[in-house]
């Protein structure tokens, strides 16, 4: 169904502007009238299928789709198909109440091919950046086993719980960013216009100054007349490690030091499994096959260790192992993991056991997140304390010398 942009007077005579959907541009005009608008003018949207697949998630970049929007209409839909209403009038209803311009264009579109006889992952193919690998799968295993409300639903909360833990870790990395940023500013004010006009009276003693207040005058001589050298040679060596993390050597080397760095290696690798068990419960849960499972779950890990630790479980299932005697092997599933997997196989309940390693873990990182950033607080704070008593020491200490001399 086409979709029309108007401009049109409200019952206060207030102009206003939007979309509509309608069959034609005489049904857009009646159906603006039966709303209490009064169009003034009406054109058909053109631009909605030429630009099909060269939008920035979606839409344009000034009409952006967050994947906020995502959950919700996924809740909506799956609201809607559980009290029986047809896929057709759902997707009509949804697209009614959508603010985005540029979501209610592509979920014309998705209405469009579904009218036409397609399939609802068919329709949601076209749009990648939209609907993930795992979105598509579990509509396709809802749509084959009748129970696309229920599989909605939990694509809901899967997006939701993901959301949730992605908005936890950059919550706890604010503050310390912030206190770095601010606290580097404020050194970087105090040593190149503060101290130099401090330090300018003891240029004139006729005295050796004490070593700290050399190294200060010297850095603060760097700062203000080299600055530029600084900020050049952080450029190139942004550059540098972009291009070494762009080689396969340099991303693996990168990702062992995530897996293995002191306490951030920790949450990280306690993400991955998190990620991991609940990416692939949801998908078991949806009906898709184990095989197709991993095959997603790969695709997601961003990390080439683990990635090839479940390359090489997926061939050794295919040959006839259990999930949990094919990971094993590698030192990034812990045993405890594992014993939990074993289990699920065993009872037959391998969803229902991945859906409790994923929150076990989940909890893990809340805790690991809230016990990284007590710590990172107070030591930030001691390296600030330190730099700024550096910065005092060695003013005071010419001026205790002088009280001496007289």
């Amino acid at each position: 169904m086409p979709i029309y942009e108007y401009s049109a007077l409200d019952k206060k005579g207030k102009s206003c502007k939007g979309q509509i959907d309608a069959d034609s541009e005489s049904k857009a005009r009646d159906k603006l009238r039966r709303s209490g608008k009064y169009p003034v003018t009406i054109r058909k949207n053109l631009s909605r299928r030429k630009t099909k697949g060269k939008s920035f998630l979606g839409g344009s970049v000034f009409e952006r789709i967050k994947s906020d929007e995502i959950h919700v209409i996924t809740r909506q839909l799956a609201t809607l198909l559980g009290a029986g209403i047809p896929l057709i009038n759902a997707l009509a209803s949804i697209i009614e109440q959508c603010p985005n311009p540029a979501l209610k264009r592509t979920l014309a579109d998705i209405r469009d091919s579904v009218n036409e006889g397609s399939t609802l992952t068919n329709a949601l193919s076209p749009y990648p950046k939209l609907f993930s690998d795992i979105y598509i799968n579990m509509v396709r295993s809802g749509e084959a086993s009748g129970s696309l409300d229920v599989v909605l639903e939990r694509l809901a909360d899967f997006g939701e719980n993901q959301k949730s833990l992605h908005a936890k870790l950059k919550a706890a990395l604010v503050y310390p960013i912030f206190m770095a940023v601010i606290g580097t500013g404020i050194l970087f004010f105090l040593i190149s216009y503060i101290v130099p006009n401090i330090t300018r009276v003891f240029m004139d003693m006729e005295r050796i100054l004490p070593l700290p207040t050399r190294i200060l005058i010297l850095a603060s001589d760097l700062l203000r007349n080299y600055w530029w050298l600084g900020a050049l040679l952080f450029t190139g060596l942004f550059i540098l490690i972009r291009l070494f993390l762009a080689r396969d050597s340099g991303r693996r080397i990168w990702d062992k030091i995530k897996l293995t760095f002191p306490i951030i290696g920790s949450v990280n690798r306690k993400i991955i499994l998190a990620r991991f068990a609940s990416t692939l419960g949801s998908l078991l849960n949806s009906g898709v096959p184990l095989i197709t499972s991993m095959h997603i779950v790969r695709s997601l890990v961003n990390n080439q260790l683990v990635g090839e630790v479940i390359d090489d479980a997926i061939e050794k299932i295919q040959k006839g192992k259990s999930m949990s005697s094919a990971l094993e092997s590698s030192a990034w599933f812990p045993p405890l993991f594992l014993q939990m997997i074993g289990v699920g196989e065993q009872s037959g309940q391998l969803e229902t056991m991945l859906d409790k390693v994923a929150t076990a873990y989940e909890r893990e990182v809340e805790t690991a997140i809230m016990g990284m950033t007590a710590l990172i607080e107070p030591i930030m704070i001691s390296v600030m304390g330190a730099a700024v008593g550096f910065v005092v020491l060695s003013i005071l200490l010419p001026i205790f010398e002088m009280n001496q001399m007289i």
